[in-house]
């Protein structure tokens, strides 16, 4: 039988594989880099069937061409509603365990917000102030293409961390397109943070701000994330955005 993003989604147990993360280590990287690694969070088979679905519209609300909004270079879709069940089973499970890290650190930055333990409950708060559209995209890039630093924010309603996955494989089907954090302290000039990634490989990051502790207690710092220049080949990246647009 042809794998497909539903079939392939049954034979393989994503649920049980974020389960199976150290969140011990998630929560520490996280708080000491503002991201983490989730190594071989899909398989290649997961990847290639995912990578296959940008040619065909109907998996998408919406196309973005990076260059005609000053974005960068290549172009991205947003997934329609249903999304693909690898996604679909992706983004909950995700979310509920990076929930106790972004619920600490509002708690430490004074923020008053906290998010539900469901990812359900969460969008219900999304959709009920409007935010109905949903965010997971399907990235594309080409030789000479880029992503300009940027943050992901889509209304009132913010999960503080997202998760971008790699689906092609550096050294074979591209060259460069290294993934890019920068953080911007107080006073300080901004610290660039390269991500290594193989095909699978995740990253969960900061969408806004995060906590750094200081001599005089916590602060704030902000961070960006982009997308260095491919250099030969092409690149395909899943988005996995965790509250909903207006």
């Amino acid at each position: 039988m042809k794998a497909t993003a539903r079939n392939i989604a049954r034979s393989s147990d994503i649920a049980a594989r974020v389960e199976a993360l150290d969140s011990a280590q998630v929560s520490s990287d996280l708080d000491a880099q503002g991201c983490v690694v989730l190594k071989e969070l899909l398989l290649p088979d997961e990847c290639d069937v995912l990578s296959a679905l940008y040619p065909d519209d109907e998996n998408f609300r919406s196309r973005i061409v990076m260059g005609r909004h000053g974005f960068g270079r290549g172009e991205y879709k947003y997934f329609a509603y249903p999304l693909p069940d690898l996604i679909a089973q992706l983004r909950p499970a995700l979310y509920a365990r990076l929930c106790p890290v972004a619920n600490r650190w509002n708690e430490t930055m004074g923020i008053d917000i906290r998010y539900p333990d469901r990812h359900e409950a969460f969008l219900k708060r999304c959709h009920d102030a409007g935010q109905v559209r949903p965010t997971p995209l399907l990235l594309q890039y080409g030789e000479g293409d880029y992503n300009c630093l940027h943050q992901d924010l889509y209304g009132e309603h913010v999960f503080p961390l997202q998760v971008a996955i790699l689906l092609s494989q550096p050294g074979r089907d591209f060259e460069g397109g290294e993934f890019v954090l920068t953080e911007q302290r107080p006073r300080m000039q901004s610290r660039p943070e390269v991500v290594p990634l193989r095909q699978g490989d995740a990253v969960a990051f900061a969408v806004h701000h995060r906590p750094v502790q200081g001599t005089r207690g916590p602060y704030r710092v902000n961070l960006r994330h982009g997308v260095s220049r491919i250099r030969s080949g092409r690149r395909h990246t899943v988005g996995v955005i965790f509250h909903d647009a207006k």
